[in-house]
């Protein structure tokens, strides 16, 4: 692998990352979409930690200075082609990929409740962001990592393509749809050294929910309470939690790091579920 192995320390915060483990990532090079922010952002923190090389695909710079950030909209079908090519001529190939890119397209406020509103148009938008960001990028990465020898891609699914809602049935439908192609990767190219595997995170604590305008101000006025009840109880207490509390970013980024890692050589076509509880059946 390009670059140096160099022993890396993790600087998360220390009631998240309170020991290290050697992952075998350090000098590896990992391509995150969607990394500027919420989970992204924990997962390129992380890896850089480790000792990555980090490749950020957003539509804005993550705040970190030792990342190589491409300015591109995952919903170009051309992006991966553009991300992939520069992750080659910087770092010379492609180890790693994190499909986080996902939630609502731009422009558009989730959760939205019911059905018969939805058009063409919204389904459409909701897979391109959703699914057809992470075909596309898999099929632009996945040759480099058999030049290589093998690779890991970890896909950011959610639990509502495990837990049908009348709330959105779109994203929910593009979610399993993702998870359903990790598995049929899994199962071709598992065989060649790609392994090919999905987290499922319940809710997080991310833009998505604190931002204005955003989740927690949409369940609040559909609820008549406040913001700061959604966050803090109201949503946990809604999607039955067993923790009583969101899921934090660097949570889900210790998985994803998990997986990305050799230490999971035999984790192949496999879904972890990091939800605070909320699913339920077995």
């Amino acid at each position: 692998m390009p670059g140096s192995r160099k022993d890396s320390r993790s600087h998360a915060s220390p009631e998240l990352r309170s020991s290290h483990m050697d992952l075998d990532l350090s000098g590896r090079v990992a391509v995150v979409t969607g990394g500027s922010k919420g989970i992204g952002l924990a997962v390129v923190r992380g890896l850089a930690a480790e000792g990555a090389h980090v490749v950020c695909a957003s539509r804005t710079p993550p705040p970190e200075d030792a990342v190589l950030h491409l300015p591109v909209d995952l919903m170009d079908p051309q992006a991966p082609t553009t991300v992939v090519a520069a992750a080659v001529e910087a770092f010379g190939g492609v180890d790693v990929l994190v499909n986080n890119a996902g939630g609502p397209p731009p422009d558009v406020a989730l959760p939205r409740f019911g059905f018969l509103g939805l058009s063409d148009e919204d389904w459409l938008r909701m897979f391109d962001f959703n699914l057809l960001s992470a075909v596309r990028m898999c099929r632009e990465a996945i040759p480099s990592m058999l030049e290589r020898g093998g690779g890991a891609i970890v896909n950011v699914s959610s639990v509502m393509a495990r837990q049908p809602s009348a709330a959105n049935i779109d994203y929910g439908a593009a979610k399993a749809a993702l998870a359903h192609l990790t598995k049929s990767l899994a199962e071709e190219f598992g065989p060649q050294g790609v392994r090919v595997n999905a987290i499922t995170p319940g809710p997080v604590r991310t833009p998505w929910w604190t931002d204005a305008g955003g989740a927690a101000d949409i369940f609040a006025a559909v609820t008549g309470t406040d913001r700061d009840h959604v966050l803090s109880s109201g949503a946990p207490e809604m999607m039955q939690l067993v923790t009583g509390r969101f899921v934090e970013p660097e949570e889900i980024a210790d998985a994803v790091l998990l997986l990305a890692s050799p230490r999971s050589a035999s984790t192949v076509g496999a879904e972890f579920v990091v939800d605070g509880g909320m699913l339920k059946a077995a």
